[in-house]
């Protein structure tokens, strides 16, 4: 993105002014040079009267160029890009960037500390939290944070996820659909940079709390990941994480040099469709997935079976596709109860890369 595109759409954003706080930071984020330290979220539990949550901070910072805002560990148990972006921190060099790199590596801190998908502070979802609170819980003013301070400033959204320890996903780019026209064809094309080799337009029917749902509402460029899952670190997640990365800064302009597309990039191009693509356990019991991750699904076909251990005469129940599709993600567990998500499906979604051409920029 060139300096003139940077400008025109800053001028098409509405100015967000922070609500008053007492969040402080250790870092200067206009200052040139790499610095690596805290924001600062003033807490007083009862080992701590007058104690902070230091939640890392870093920035990158070279000239006027674009800002790009990159974010993991937006869950505690989602590895991929908390590693990769640690390692981009540390290899990256301020005079190879035009611009500047806000890096937040472990953004939902007390989670990330205990591996778990919600913050053991307040059982809070960082991703259903926004546009946040200030004086509300831990996790609420740490999103008011990045929406009211960090979101202003910057060009790019980089949201880097994978399916945690409940969900085994196909490791993606993902299209955060865009209020607008323009920003919606704007971050298809980001999120076709990235380079992962299979693309999908999530909603998420239709949340408004998500990080890059509250980007997208400020005039952000937003791309998203999911990077595997199943609570562990998986080395090609891995390796498509730290490319895309830096796919997306060469696609902004802060990092030069062509991206580096591999030859199976931007292999499947899809949308959950909605509702209609989430199969969802009514039972308590034990889930035995049939389909496989990846794999192609037919309406009707079975899916999958609840099975009830403590009663070995009751039959399972057979889970089936309730559309054609591909298999997107996967529980991962095998213990559901009623409401559990099981399978995700998606959809063909060519008109994705035909939105990318009529961009112009």
């Amino acid at each position: 993105m060139n300096m003139a595109l940077v400008k025109r759409v800053r001028s098409e954003r509405s100015p967000v002014q922070p609500r008053r706080n007492s969040v402080f930071s250790t870092v200067d984020l206009t200052r040139d040079g790499k610095q690596i330290g805290f924001f600062h979220v003033p807490q007083s539990p009862h080992d701590d009267a007058w104690g902070t949550v230091q939640v890392p901070l870093a920035v990158v910072r070279n000239g006027e160029g674009p800002t790009i805002l990159i974010e993991a560990g937006n869950h505690g148990d989602e590895y991929e890009g908390p590693i990769a972006l640690g390692e981009l921190l540390r290899e990256i060099d301020p005079a190879t960037i035009n611009g500047r790199i806000i890096a937040i590596p472990a953004i939902n801190v007390r989670a990330v500390e205990a591996g778990t998908r919600t913050s053991p502070v307040d059982g809070l979802n960082f991703n259903r939290s926004f546009p946040g609170d200030f004086n509300g819980t831990l996790t609420s003013q740490i999103a008011a944070y990045v929406h009211d301070c960090l979101f202003p400033i910057s060009d790019y959204f980089l949201d880097l996820h994978s399916g945690g320890s409940s969900l085994m996903i196909l490791p993606s780019a993902i299209i955060e659909p865009s209020p607008t026209p323009q920003g919606h064809k704007r971050n298809i094309a980001a999120t076709l940079a990235f380079g992962a080799p299979t693309v999908v337009m999530v909603d998420n029917l239709g949340e408004t709390r998500t990080s890059t749902a509250a980007a997208n509402l400020q005039g952000l460029i937003v791309i998203g990941s999911e990077m595997g899952g199943g609570g562990l670190v998986g080395p090609e997640a891995l390796d498509v994480c730290r490319r895309g990365i830096r796919n997306v800064l060469k696609h902004a302009g802060i990092l030069s040099g062509p991206l580096d597309v591999p030859a199976n990039a931007n292999r499947r191009v899809l949308k959950v469709p909605g509702s209609e693509g989430y199969i969802l356990a009514e039972d308590d019991g034990v889930f035995e997935p049939i389909s496989m991750l990846g794999s192609a699904a037919r309406k009707g076909e079975i899916a999958g079976r609840i099975h009830f251990l403590r009663t070995p005469q009751r039959e399972p129940v057979i889970l089936t596709h309730p559309i054609d599709g591909i298999v997107f993600a996967k529980r991962q567990p095998g213990r559901v109860r009623p409401g559990n998500c099981c399978f995700v499906l998606a959809t063909e979604y060519p008109e994705a890369l035909a939105s990318a051409l009529e961009t112009g920029e």
